[in-house]
């Protein structure tokens, strides 16, 4: 059973790799006759992802920089939300621990009364 969960999660690491992984450059130059025979047997839906990696090949330098920027810009979104949410966490821990002081001083203020009461009694 181990031998085969490893074998699982090693398929799954293998997979991840070859998806992210980037597809090779083709030339320019002319299609061969194999290539051209090839390009006719297969079906259409491979031809869809082959589009699309030449489409992001081709795409304009300024594009790239805008996606670039973007991407910055996204990040330094990213940051400064982390950074509001531990502002925003550290202030509620400051909130509960005055609280929890507020509540134990009370507690220690109404205890005198209390043994007063029953010292009456």
């Amino acid at each position: 059973m181990n031998k085969v969960l490893a074998a699982l999660i090693a398929g799954f690491f293998a997979v991840g790799a070859f998806a992210q992984a980037a597809a090779p450059a083709a030339p320019a130059a002319t299609a061969t006759k194999a290539e051209v025979k090839a390009a006719v047997a297969a079906p259409a839906v491979a031809a869809a992802p082959a589009a699309a990696v030449k489409a992001v090949a081709d795409a304009k330098p300024e594009a790239k920089a805008d996606a670039k920027a973007d991407a910055k810009k996204m990040k330094a979104d990213k940051a400064a939300a982390a950074k509001a949410a531990r502002a925003e966490k550290a202030a509620a821990a400051k909130a509960a621990k005055a609280e929890k002081a507020a509540a134990k001083k009370a507690k220690a203020a109404a205890k005198p009364v209390a043994a007063k009461e029953e010292a009456k009694k």
